[in-house]
């Protein structure tokens, strides 16, 4: 009797869910994450959450609500994140470097995001001009303020949770540029590793910034080439995500010539598919085959467009079809940086 009643609560439930959605004019093709988000809602009072957890869901969720709509206008234009220490003072030369490497990405088409404190943060949202400017800040009882560069900017978001400004610091990024910091500086270096490592990221380019004449990423790197690789813990490839540059103009090199060739990508039917500013000779696909064969499936493909699912994303852009294995995204970087020398 309790089974057939509780049926019947569900049954009810999405009939009044089946009109709020008829009443939204909700999208045909939006309407099944519509309902599941509602669903999912609504399940938290069948399971019995506590206040604390539906303060938490709510405000969460508000957040990226929000977030969403700020980013939704310049969805097509490319943005570098910028990760350093918010305790860098304007004179330093990390702060002349980041103002510099904000100013020359503007003038190369980009915007910049940040966490929109002090420090490096600032001295690269002053670089790069407020217009062009994103800065995602976060509440915490003392150090970070909005820097003047993009206080009362309508492209500053505040965040409670570092969760959810975690998500667009990286959702967001076409590129990542690190300049020295502390432990945020280091934490944001690793969780960024962690997910392209795992695929849980897309491959972007990963800059790291040796911005004055004591090194800082090296010392970095010296451990990550060195005992995390020699004692098994990564393997030797996984460095292969970032690079150590010596200058702003490097760094921006490295940046823009990650776009040389390759544009984008998506999975497709169990399928990677990249997206390219141009098709690749069959001498070309027949050496990529070869090269990288150890994390293909089976043979690579071209297409003149879209793809089936794509939604006619990019239809201008001819199509590289990888069977790619996920063994190793590692190798996946490499593959796109053989494809941009080609």
């Amino acid at each position: 009797m309790a089974e057939r009643r509780y049926q019947l609560q569900n049954e009810r439930a999405n009939e009044l869910l089946g009109a709020l959605l008829d009443a939204a004019a909700i999208a045909p093709e939006q309407r099944a994450y519509y309902q599941q988000l509602l669903t999912t809602v609504l399940k938290l009072s069948e399971d019995g959450a506590s206040p604390g957890d539906l303060k938490i869901t709510n405000t969460a969720l508000k957040e990226l609500r929000y977030a969403y709509k700020v980013f939704a206008p310049y969805r097509d234009t490319r943005k570098v994140t910028v990760f350093g220490s918010s305790r860098t003072t304007p004179e330093a030369p990390e702060a002349e470097a980041a103002r510099r490497f904000g100013r020359l990405m503007v003038e190369h088409g980009w915007m910049v995001v940040t966490g929109a404190g002090g420090g490096i943060m600032g001295a690269t949202q002053q670089g790069a001009g407020r217009e062009q400017s994103f800065g995602l800040n976060i509440r915490l009882p003392f150090e970070q303020e909005a820097n003047p560069w993009i206080a009362d900017d309508p492209k500053l978001i505040t965040f409670k949770y570092f969760f959810t400004r975690k998500l667009f610091l990286v959702k967001e990024a076409s590129a990542v540029a690190l300049f020295p910091g502390g432990f945020g500086t280091m934490d944001e270096t690793f969780e960024l590793l962690t997910l392209m490592q795992t695929g849980k990221a897309a491959i972007v380019p990963v800059v790291l910034l040796e911005a004055a004449a004591k090194p800082y990423w090296r010392i970095l790197d010296r451990w990550t080439s060195g005992t995390l690789a020699e004692r098994g813990l990564i393997e030797g490839d996984h460095t292969s995500f970032y690079r150590i540059v010596d200058s702003v103009e490097e760094a921006v090199a490295e940046i823009t010539g990650f776009y040389r060739a390759y544009h984008s990508s998506r999975i497709v039917g169990g399928r990677l598919v990249l997206r390219l500013t141009r098709a690749l000779a069959e001498a070309q696909l027949a050496e990529l085959q070869g090269k990288f064969g150890d994390v293909l499936e089976g043979p690579a493909e071209q297409a003149s467009g879209p793809v089936a699912q794509e939604a006619n994303e990019f239809p201008e852009l001819p199509r590289l079809i990888l069977p790619f294995n996920r063994a190793s995204y590692a190798r996946l970087r490499q593959l796109i940086d053989f494809v941009n020398t080609l």
